[in-house]
């Protein structure tokens, strides 16, 4: 029987990039973890932060077995809920170019792409010339006897075309077909490359310490983690989900992102005071009927939480709910699944039923009677964080039948979610973080998206 190791690993998806993969190590022989999932290709981004970030969006496959090694190596290793539906659900590539291949077969070609991609990324494959015009180019193995490849495709498609015995012989060959488009050194970064550097860069300490003015980034839990860029989350969000159309406002101060049966609408407000509704979302029945549903977040809401909203809404008809359907006590139990299992507590207070993390600085509010008022402007769900609800520092309200399993998601990452903080609020004299006071936020949207 394998040792125990009193060593903690837990796997969640990326806070801010869609595919890739976070593992956050606890347990004093954490460094043990650690170790192994750098041989494995994961890159650490923080003290016991690692990242798995790869161009073939098969992070959630290597997750998988990341932690059954682990397991097997007397590891003790959690993987969240969300990550675990996304290992099941697996990753398609639209209109692959070798629709022959199977399942395991693509995951073949895409595993060979990765090592292509790591040998460069770590200089073990010296890339000499590129094509201009096409993807194609020529590179040397520093570390395989000389071996000189030339190299069709890029990122998940990327192969060895052929091979030579000298780096001479493949330049010759490389330059007589290319000779008016060659291009010395690698070709530039690909989006896919691009958003793999970001997401390992998220908790990079390298840059904080290069920057003495920086504090370095920490992992704090999710209602504690900064804003983020909102505008780049909607757009990788549009990038990758072509069911999703969007285009900016004549007066350039909100993206509207709608969905193509028309059924769903996301408004983003970039010109607002950053503690007033910066987002609204609605779902209704067909294009031309009353809205369903509603939810508005203000813009400090912090990234990841913004994240598992879009995560949940690509998901197609699961923020679907039939109209009409009440909040029941089911409902308002699956909503509050996650914080319960937390171990928060709840209070009821006339019409409402409050739930507090044990800080008591991140809740979520039900009011029954907004429950029952389906074109009222009350909120029937409040999700915050910060002093307290009446002057929080960031806050998510959702209308009457805003799906539970939307709800659920989303206290599921308030409960467990994890995301970095730059900035180390000064100590009060309990020696417990401040927040600064913000206004009282408003619970109505920006009447932008029809009612």
């Amino acid at each position: 029987m394998t040792p125990a190791i009193d060593a903690h690993v837990r796997l969640d998806t990326h806070p801010t990039h869609p595919s890739a993969v976070q593992a956050v190590l606890t347990g004093t022989q954490a460094h043990i973890a650690l170790v192994a999932l750098e041989a494995a290709n994961w890159s650490v981004a923080a003290t016991n932060v690692l990242v798995l970030a790869r161009i073939d969006h098969e992070e959630p496959h290597w997750a998988d077995e990341a932690a059954q090694h682990l397991r097997a190596g007397g590891i003790t290793v959690e993987i969240t809920p969300r990550l675990q539906k996304a290992i099941d659900e697996g990753w398609s590539w639209p209109n692959y170019p070798m629709p022959w291949c199977t399942r395991s077969e693509i995951r073949e070609v895409s595993q060979q792409a990765q090592k292509i991609h790591d040998d460069i990324r770590y200089g073990r494959l010296l890339i000499h010339a590129h094509d201009g015009h096409t993807t194609i180019a020529v590179g040397t193995y520093l570390d395989r006897g000389g071996k000189s490849v030339y190299l069709h495709g890029e990122d998940h498609l990327r192969q060895v075309a052929d091979t030579f015995d000298s780096p001479a012989k493949a330049l010759t060959a490389f330059e007589k077909v290319h000779t008016a488009t060659m291009r010395p050194g690698p070709a530039p970064l690909t989006d896919t490359e691009h958003d793999a550097i970001a997401a390992r860069s998220v908790f990079d300490v390298t840059t904080a310490k290069s920057e003495p003015s920086r504090p370095e980034p920490e992992t704090v839990p999710i209602h504690l983690a900064d804003t983020g860029d909102h505008d780049a989350l909607l757009g990788t969000f549009v990038d990758a989900h072509g069911e999703f159309e969007k285009w900016r406002t004549w007066s350039d101060d909100t993206t509207h992102v709608i969905l193509e049966s028309q059924t769903l609408c996301i408004e983003r407000v970039h010109e607002t005071d950053p503690r007033e509704t910066a987002w609204t979302v609605a779902a209704y029945e067909t294009p031309v009927s009353d809205r369903m549903w509603h939810l508005t977040a203000t813009g400090t809401t912090p990234a990841p939480i913004l994240q598992t909203l879009l995560h949940h809404l690509a998901e197609g008809d699961t923020w679907d709910t039939a109209v009409g359907s009440p909040v029941n006590e089911n409902t308002v139990t699956t909503a509050t699944k996650p914080l319960t299992d937390a171990g928060w507590k709840h209070t009821v207070d006339g019409r409402w039923i409050r739930w507090t993390n044990p800080s008591r600085d991140a809740g979520i509010q039900f009011d029954a009677f907004a429950a029952q008022q389906h074109s009222s402007t009350l909120a029937t769900w409040t999700i915050w964080a910060g002093p307290s609800i009446d002057h929080p520092t960031w806050s998510v309200t959702a209308s009457p039948y805003t799906p539970s399993t939307l709800l659920a998601d989303l206290t599921e990452t308030l409960a467990h979610g994890t995301g970095t903080r730059h900035t180390r609020p000064a100590p009060t004299a309990h020696g417990s973080p401040s927040i600064q006071v913000a206004p009282a936020l408003p619970t109505r949207g920006t009447g932008r998206i029809r009612g």
